[in-house]
């Protein structure tokens, strides 16, 4: 299993392994996407948006209306300001 040491500055090297069948070249931009499960996954930015499919699925989670998301988005807006008032 390939593995990596993060220097002082916060940098990795990406092993060869990986780099090969991520198909990341220099210049390659990753994104770090956040499971449910609080686990990571690198993706490449270079790939097609259908890369993602499935990233965020949770069989466990039954889906929720366009409305229930449209009211969690607005309560977090609303958090957000109160925070940034607080402060």
């Amino acid at each position: 299993m390939p593995t990596a040491t993060m220097t002082s500055k916060g940098q990795i090297t990406v092993p060869k392994e990986v780099r090969d069948d991520l198909k990341l070249v220099a210049g390659s931009r990753v994104m770090f996407v956040k499971l449910p499960n609080g686990r990571y996954t690198i993706v490449p930015k270079t790939g097609s948006i259908m890369d993602l499919a499935g990233v965020l699925y949770n069989p466990d989670q039954p889906p929720i209306s366009i409305e229930q998301m449209n009211d969690d988005i607005a309560d977090a807006a609303a958090e957000h300001v109160m925070r940034s008032m607080q402060r």
